[in-house]
């Protein structure tokens, strides 16, 4: 299996002298090929994140289920206290983000020393590719997986290691284990798994972590962990208690509804905490967002209430589209995944007729959000439709 991964190689470099010393990377010719400003040759190759598609204004596509958005709005308590901050935003946010930190270490009962937040799991899972990884160095992850993997990588010179999903579309652990090397410095397992939403399970996941040098960085992407509802599947704090070299991510943007605040946090032994806090965008989380998210965890109950209910739909659209015939992998998450190879834009662009944007991966499958019962409903039509034409 480890012949199929795909290596990125890392940006060409000279040495500043004959004898191994720093290297220096080239750059890119200057903007117009006259003096202008001199930017990273590397950065050249770096994809640009590709958001889900809105709803048009006026268009046919009334739903939008590309983005693993919460389709409910903020509840009462929570837009209360956001009005309230909203009046001092002339003023710079708390750069410690105390009150949340001290929240969350409260609802996880960790030290504060253990927490650190940033502008959405992203945010953070960039913080930590820059605090762990850079030229030379490699960073594992399984492919397809959450798309912002490779840009962060890239960004901090490192080398992106992907490892192909599994034939039920599921994270390859051996084959991630077997691809580790003295130049690993950083594994992210996606658990959910964003676009595919299957789950690594606690025996494997141990497996693999008794595997993976104690030196290298474990990171537990659980931005869905939420919507879980498998008792085999772990839950990434537990691990985090017993192993040094594990971290774990959340976000505030699903479950918690809070996606256009851009508010998420990891929790991790306090040398990668600390390091997570001195690579943070100075200010980068609002006061709006963090009193947000404070509220939010306060009104818990509520909100999982409303989890809930996108678990109850999400049976419902896996079982409609199991009736219809498509095969779906066991998802775990606010989303369905369909593989549908070189079918897919045309699937896309079949859903957006009938009234919803999906997320296409050109080439590969689409990945439709659990909304609104209409949204769920409309996208259903969609998929029996184009099934009976194909």
């Amino acid at each position: 299996m480890v012949s199929s991964i795909e290596k990125r190689d890392t940006p060409d470099a000279t040495p500043v002298n004959g004898r191994g010393g720093p290297a220096v990377s080239k750059t890119s010719p200057a903007v117009g090929g006259g003096t202008g400003p001199r930017l990273r040759a590397e950065l050249d190759g770096i994809p640009t994140y590709k958001p889900g598609r809105p709803a048009a204004a006026g268009g046919p596509a009334a739903f939008k289920l590309s983005s693993n958005e919460n389709p409910y709005p903020p509840l009462p308590g929570v837009m209360e206290r956001v009005i309230a901050t909203a009046g001092i935003f002339h003023r710079y946010p708390d750069l410690s983000c105390a009150g949340l930190t001290e929240e969350l270490a409260g609802r996880f009962d960790v030290p504060l020393e253990h927490v650190a937040t940033g502008t959405g799991s992203v945010g953070v899972a960039q913080q930590l590719v820059q605090a762990t990884a850079g030229p030379g160095d490699e960073v594992i992850y399984a492919w397809r997986s959450f798309e912002a993997y490779p840009i962060i990588t890239q960004i901090s010179g490192a080398a992106s290691v992907k490892v192909p999903l599994t034939g039920a579309e599921a994270h390859d652990l051996d084959a991630m284990a077997d691809a580790v090397t003295d130049r690993t410095r950083l594994i992210f397992v996606c658990n959910p798994n964003n676009p595919t939403g299957t789950v690594v399970r606690r025996a494997e996941l141990e497996r693999f972590l008794d595997r993976v040098p104690g030196d290298v960085l474990v990171v537990l992407d659980e931005a869905y962990r939420e919507f879980i509802r498998d008792a085999e599947v772990p839950d990434g704090t537990d691990l985090y208690r017993e192993r040094p070299n594990v971290a774990v991510l959340r976000t505030f943007s699903k479950a918690y509804g809070l996606a256009g605040l851009r508010v998420g946090f990891a929790i991790a032994h306090e040398p990668v905490a600390a390091a997570l806090r001195k690579t943070a965008v100075p200010f980068g989380v609002s006061q709006i967002a963090q009193d947000a998210a404070v509220a939010s965890l306060r009104a818990e109950t509520q909100l999982l209430e409303r989890v809930e209910a996108l678990v109850t739909e999400r049976t419902r659209v896996v079982g409609g589209l199991a009736g219809q015939g498509w095969t779906v992998p066991e998802t775990q998450a606010n989303f369905v995944w369909l593989r549908l190879g070189e079918r897919t834009l045309d699937f896309a662009a079949a859903c957006e007729a009938a009234g919803v944007m999906v997320r296409p991966f050109a080439g590969e499958g689409v990945r439709v959000t659990i909304g609104e019962t209409e949204a769920n409903d409309l996208f259903l039509q969609a998929a029996e439709k184009f099934r009976e034409e194909l």
